[in-house]
């Protein structure tokens, strides 16, 4: 499968919500399976549609190639700890600029898999960071917008400093 380009920060994609899927088809599993490609390039352990351009509700993560690939389809948080944990995060379209996050450290969640099933599940830990930092960008929430302004205008100052 080929590698997508992976659109970067400032891009306005970043921060649009994404329609759900509705079509379970051959398209799906190659957009799939093209994502996973693309995020083993850049290197990353998550991406979604939007960090390709397509404003569709589709995240791959694969934390470990122990642990396999995980597809989620029209992903939606149900539920979240009041017990937190704080973790680096960073973005496959912001490469080389991360900063620590304070997210729920247990999440409970639905999606489909590309063949339309329902499934819910409980995650937690890195797992339920990344989910939830996958779901922020479905819903146009970039994750720097979970910072204060000093440290996001800190990053972005760095971010520009790279791209140059």
């Amino acid at each position: 499968m080929p590698v997508r380009h992976i659109i970067r920060f400032p891009n306005p994609l970043l921060q649009t919500s994404c329609e759900p899927v509705t079509v379970f088809d051959d398209d799906l599993r190659t957009l799939a399976a093209d994502l996973l490609d693309t995020m083993h390039a850049a290197p990353g352990v998550g991406i979604t549609g939007p960090h390709i351009g397509v404003l569709k509700r589709i995240v791959v993560i694969e934390l470990s190639r122990e642990d396999g690939v995980r597809t989620y389809i029209n992903p939606q948080l149900l539920w979240s700890s009041e017990e937190t944990m704080r973790h680096m995060e960073g973005s496959v379209s912001m490469p080389g600029v991360t900063e620590e996050i304070v997210r729920p450290k247990t999440i409970r969640f639905s999606y489909q898999d590309v063949n339309g099933v329902a499934h819910e599940e409980q995650a937690e830990d890195f797992l339920a960071i990344c989910i939830q930092h996958e779901i922020d960008q479905l819903d146009g929430i970039f994750w720097l917008q979970r910072l204060s302004k000093l440290k996001r205008d800190r990053l972005i100052k760095k971010w520009e400093k790279i791209r140059s």
